[in-house]
């Protein structure tokens, strides 16, 4: 019995010393080009930045560029899932292209985590997105915000203008029950293509019908088109936009036509502006400050976070899947997509994750703030 004892430990000592020396691989496909480029070239970035090792274990990440385009985002994930064969996959940068490697992620049993935000990409947990996760804050979280403020402050009406894609049909689908519960009423929907050069005859059609507010449902530079048109057009009205514009590029296309403009945000784009209590402060000013510091200062976005905590989440899972098994296996990427659901309290710079069998953003109020565009930057609205 004695020998029988000796040798379960030492073959346990044996699998944990041999997942300690393996290196462990992560696959990312980030839209460096192509017209999400303002958001994945910050989260490309936030790649330079990684150490390379977790744990003791030596890490290797694989950045593929996808072009902004689905099609290109499936073929780098099969690509680092077949060829490479990662234990992770990281992407893509937007929802369409999250959503077309979904599939990827199922098929070759590899744990997904998202930088896209639409609910789709996660919701409802089923065969396929059982593998899928989501440090990035669901579109209806964020639009539940943006109703929220709305409703506080008195707006009866409101006006939808979208990109024509699964990311402005996501956004319209939870503003209708949300809208209604809070008695603002839809009087307008119009949308846009990514590429499109005007907007006039939506924006027109948008003002006429009168709405207290605006809601534009895009992200990047091109969420900039709207915003400018309807301030040359003389919109008095308040505009919000999603969480999707949370960056300096959009500030500097927008102009001064982005002044008075709200938006929902994660924590980190106003980390210096939180209390020092707030539970993702820390990790966010230390990351804003290395990003700041290699890329310059004034180059934070809320975009860090989509890539910093897809990582954060990836590096606190990798050692408990290696307690079960070597990665490059099979059984380390089912152990690890374990360890990625069991998520509890873990704080990144969103906020603070609980994953559960039914939820893979596991984010909650803490991870959402509304912020005000004046002077250039962004001002906190609500102090938590």
């Amino acid at each position: 019995m004695r020998k029988t004892r000796l040798l379960g430990m030492f073959l346990a000592a044996a699998l944990t010393s041999a997942a300690a020396h393996a290196q462990v691989k992560i696959g990312v496909t980030v839209s460096e080009t192509g017209p999400a480029a303002s958001l994945g070239i910050v989260e490309k970035n936030v790649f330079d930045l990684l150490p390379s090792s977790i744990n003791g274990m030596p890490v290797q990440i694989i950045v593929l560029d996808d072009g902004s385009d689905s099609t290109r985002a499936v073929q780098n994930a099969r690509k680092l899932t077949h060829e490479d064969r990662v234990d992770v996959l990281i992407g893509s940068t937007t929802t369409p292209g999250s959503l077309a490697i979904t599939e990827v992620a199922a098929e070759s049993e590899t744990p997904m985590l998202s930088m896209g935000a639409g609910a789709a990409i996660v919701d409802p947990v089923d065969k396929v997105r059982r593998w899928v996760f989501k440090p990035v804050h669901n579109d209806s979280m964020m639009v539940e915000a943006i109703v929220e403020h709305m409703a506080k402050a008195g707006a009866k009406s409101v006006g939808f203008l979208g990109f024509a894609d699964a990311t402005g049909e996501g956004y319209l689908k939870v503003l209708r029950p949300l809208a209604e519960k809070a008695n603002i009423k839809i009087v307008g929907v119009e949308r846009f293509e990514r590429s499109d050069n005007s907007v006039t005859a939506q924006a027109l059609k948008l003002m006429a019908a009168k709405p207290d507010a605006i809601l534009i449902a895009a992200f990047g530079t091109p969420a900039a088109l709207p915003q400018v048109t309807l301030a040359e057009r003389g919109y008095k009205g308040r505009i919000y936009q999603t969480h999707g514009v949370a960056n300096n590029d959009f500030l500097r296309v927008a102009g001064k036509s982005a002044e008075g403009t709200y938006l929902p945000v994660g924590p980190l784009l106003i980390s210096d502006q939180l209390p020092a209590s707030h539970p993702a402060r820390a990790k966010s000013v230390d990351i804003v400050s290395r990003y700041e510091k290699k890329f310059g200062i004034g180059t934070r976005n809320t975009f860090i976070s989509n890539a910093y905590d897809a990582y954060l989440l990836a590096a606190h899972a990798i050692p408990v899947a290696a307690a079960k098994a070597k990665p490059g296996t099979k059984e380390f990427r089912a152990a690890l997509r374990d360890a990625l659901e069991q998520t509890k309290e873990f704080e990144g710079t969103q906020g603070v994750y609980n994953m559960t069998p039914t939820d893979h953003v596991g984010l909650d109020r803490r991870s959402r703030t509304i912020v005000r565009v004046e002077g250039g930057t962004w001002k906190l609205m609500d102090k938590q």
